[in-house]
Order: C-alpha cells, then sequence, then structure tokens
C-alpha cells in the first residue's frame, strides 16, 4: 500500500498541504481541519506554523520548521517563517532554471501580502507587509458605518463601479496591484507571486505589460526541497 507522505504549513486563515503518493505531488489549501490532522495514517514529514495552533492538535515538535532551518543568508529571527519558505521556494526554481543573477522580488498574497526581497547571493534584503485583500475589505466594513462586508466575490472589469460592493472590491484589488507595480520597479527584480490572491493579481498585471512568475505552491515547495536536501525525501 502507497501511503501519502504529507507536509503542512499553517497559515493565518487556511492550512496548506503538500502530499506526495506514488511519486505524485499534489497541493491543496483548506479551511483548518485538527480532526484530518490527528487521523493522518502516517505523521507529517514535516510542518511550520504562523497561524494559530489549536490546543487538540497533535503534532511532534521535532519535525516542525522554523527560520533557522531555511538556509537563506541573515534572515532575522522574527521573519515569518511562510515568507522564508516562499522566498527559498522562489529561489531554488530560479536557481534551477538560471534566472537568479539580480536576485528576486517574492510576493505572497495570502492573508497579508508580503514582499521578500533577496539578493543575488541569497541573502535577505528587506520587505513590506500589506493587508490582503480580504483584509482590506473586513477592515473598510468595520471601520466605515455606511459600508457592509461584501466578501471577495468576482471583481469587475471596470476600474470605476457604480456600485458599492464593486468599488471595494475593485478599489482593494488595485491597491495590492498597484503596490506590487511600485516595489518591482523601485527593487528592479523580477517579481515572483504566489498565494490565494494570485490569480486576481496575476490578471491585473498582465494587462499592464508587468512580467510575473506565477507559482502558486512555493511555501510548500520550499518546505518540500528542505527535505530534500537534508536528505529526508
Amino acid at each position: 500500500m502507497n501511503l501519502v507522505r504529507r507536509w503542512l504549513l499553517i497559515g493565518n486563515s487556511r492550512w496548506h498541504w503538500a502530499e506526495l503518493k506514488a511519486d505524485e505531488w499534489q497541493f491543496c489549501h483548506s479551511a483548518p481541519d485538527p480532526r484530518k490532522l490527528n487521523s493522518l495514517e502516517v505523521p507529517l514529514e514535516a510542518w511550520a506554523a504562523v497561524g494559530p495552533l489549536p490546543s487538540t492538535l497533535l503534532l511532534n515538535p521535532a519535525d516542525r520548521l522554523n527560520i533557522e532551518n531555511v538556509p537563506l543568508k541573515k534572515l532575522p529571527r522574527w521573519l515569518g517563517i511562510d515568507r522564508a519558505l516562499a522566498a527559498w521556494g522562489a529561489l531554488k526554481r530560479a536557481q534551477a532554471s538560471k534566472s537568479v543573477s539580480t536576485g528576486l522580488l517574492v510576493a505572497d498574497a495570502g492573508t497579508v501580502l508580503s514582499l521578500t526581497r533577496i539578493t543575488a547571493n541569497g541573502e535577505f534584503g528587506g520587505g513590506q507587509l500589506v493587508a490582503g485583500l480580504r483584509l482590506q475589505l473586513l477592515a473598510m466594513a468595520q471601520g466605515a458605518q455606511n459600508l457592509n462586508d461584501p466578501g471577495l466575490g468576482t471583481v469587475t472589469a471596470d476600474p470605476f463601479p457604480r456600485t458599492t460592493v464593486e468599488a471595494m472590491r475593485r478599489g482593494s484589488l488595485e491597491a495590492l496591484t498597484g503596490t506590487l507595480i511600485e516595489a518591482q520597479r523601485k527593487a528592479e527584480l523580477p517579481l515572483w507571486l504566489c498565494g490565494g490572491d494570485a490569480p486576481l493579481l496575476v490578471a491585473t498585471l498582465k494587462e499592464r505589460d508587468i512580467k510575473v512568475f506565477h507559482h502558486p505552491n512555493l511555501a510548500l515547495e520550499g518546505m518540500v526541497n528542505l527535505q530534500k536536501e537534508s536528505g529526508k525525501t
């Protein structure tokens, strides 16, 4: 029987899984589900977390990946492990395609849009943090008396929508797009993008002729790569 081998990244709002069975890889993203985790037939290969850990989780502390496990240079200990793993995953992909001579800018468009600059020699070069699409919508609904939470939904292509709901969604997406464009302009580095909001951002970036390397599972790929380099995969 081919047992499934799994890696887990616990995010702020979702859990991210990498699964290997019979040499086939699958990546999935789900709501937090302690029951699934506690009922696994084999333990996780490795796990990491930036989000809350329910007290009912059965996790082996020895299998946890922390910031010191990511071999990027000059990583500050306070950096989120998700940012470090996504940067490592992007760097390994870039190295494999021989396109890392100038460094890279990694954007993880999740609950928070994180930007992480990596230099040509693999050093952490700073970054930015911006409220993600969902957080922006919630902030407007909670901070303004006459605005309600519209949910994510469909974002209209009209740059100046006539309804409040569409205006909130379009404006939030434009804010994130503008952040990416300006950061990429200042960094003068290739832009790598992952995360749940990435497909929307890829579309708006391409409309503006901004080249972007979209790989939705960079953080999970970074986790698996660390295991490979340690000889555990």
